[in-house]
């Protein structure tokens, strides 16, 4: 993973924030049925009270962001995690969820559900997901069972 990493809360209408958010609801609508995609918008992750975190390069470039999104007291959604293109296989991705698990533990979140895509194009992500100790479970919060999603979940 490169060095000069810098992970922060940050605020989802900053330019470079916004670019990232807004390429990766793009790319995840371009591969999902509407009815079985789940991606926010940036206005969305802010209204359903999503705080939104980045991931800074040495340079001050937006290489990663994601969000947090409340589902119940004591439990959080992780929500439009995305690690920019060329930078993917780099340990970003995991550096981006492991300092997002710190976070959501110290809001004093008791558990940390995702959503995401079962396809081959989603493999990564659930292999980065379940390294860091998270767990198949039901659908949680308004989700409903959808076969072209996996459910993972994780006490803190």
């Amino acid at each position: 993973m490169p060095d000069g990493l810098s992970f922060q809360a940050d605020d989802p209408a900053r330019a470079p924030v916004a670019d990232l958010l807004a390429r990766h609801h793009a790319m995840m609508r371009a591969g999902s049925p509407p009815d079985s995609c789940h991606v926010r918008t940036a206005e969305e992750l802010v209204g359903g009270g999503a705080q939104v975190f980045s991931i800074t390069d040495a340079g001050g470039a937006v290489v990663a962001v994601g969000g947090l999104s409340p589902v119940a007291p004591g439990h959080l959604e992780l929500k439009s995690m995305h690690v920019a293109a060329g930078l993917r296989g780099t340990g970003i991705g995991a550096h981006l969820l492991a300092r997002m698990i710190e976070a959501a533990a110290r809001a004093g979140a008791t558990r940390l559900s995702l959503e995401t895509g079962s396809g081959p194009d989603h493999a990564a992500a659930r292999a980065i997901y379940a390294r860091a100790g998270f767990a198949p479970c039901p659908s949680f919060g308004s989700y409903r069972p959808d076969p072209l999603s996996v459910f993972m979940t994780k006490a803190l």
